[in-house]
């Protein structure tokens, strides 16, 4: 009988690579986060050490520097995570959306643990430029998005015209976050008053007012005390 002959078998399609290592916990992650920012409201940024975090969250010291190498790393991602829940909510208008979400910064600013947690941060940030520009890789620049976000809708809206140049949109997504990040900072952490709902929406009267291609600024009449 004549030999039988073997059809070459296509290879299907190639295995995901296997990561070295075990999968990262996101239950470890969040309990080193959390224990993160409780040491350094409780030490400061000279008192906070590897050890004491992985003491505080229950997990190895190899187990923390796997995920975060350096000191400067772990504690700017501890406070970057304080802002995962920021977000943009289509109210209907500029206005509303812009009250919202001052008042939910507000929120966290009024928080113990975020204040000490930034303050710490920023002091020592301005003495270390490294430290410096990852605060606004990891920190800053992520919540611009909200101010992008909020123009977008605005612009659907008619409420701003579309912007002509990428660049000049830039710059002023740059300055209008500044503006609100700064207000509401200085007001909160600097001369220590709280950001009340009188105060947010004279905040944003404020705010939209010299915005160029605003067509519906509606004056509203400020929250009930």
């Amino acid at each position: 009988m004549a030999p039988t002959t073997r059809q070459p078998v296509s290879p299907g399609p190639a295995a995901p690579p296997r990561g070295k290592g075990r999968p990262r916990s996101a239950t470890a992650d969040r309990a080193i986060l959390d224990a993160t920012r409780a040491a350094l409201a409780e030490l400061g940024w000279g008192g906070l050490t590897m050890g004491h975090v992985a003491t505080r969250a229950g997990v190895a010291k190899t187990t923390l520097y796997r995920r975060w190498p350096s000191k400067n790393e772990l504690v700017v991602d501890a406070v970057a995570s304080l802002f995962d829940d920021l977000e943009i909510a289509d109210l209907g208008s500029l206005r509303a959306d812009i009250e919202s979400v001052v008042a939910q910064f507000a929120d966290l600013l009024s928080r113990p643990e975020t204040q000490a947690a930034l303050l710490a941060l920023f002091a020592e940030g301005s003495r270390d430029p490294l430290l410096r520009r990852r605060i606004r890789e990891r920190i800053v620049d992520p919540q611009k998005h909200l101010v992008q976000q909020g123009r977008a809708l605005a612009q659907e809206r008619g409420e701003l015209s579309l912007d002509q140049d990428e660049a000049t949109a830039c710059e002023e997504i740059d300055i209008i976050f500044d503006t609100i990040a700064g207000a509401v900072e200085h007001r909160m952490l600097v001369i220590g008053e709280p950001a009340t709902p009188q105060w947010i929406h004279r905040f944003t009267t404020l705010l939209l007012s010299p915005l160029p291609g605003l067509t519906a600024a509606a004056a509203e009449p400020p929250p009930a005390e």
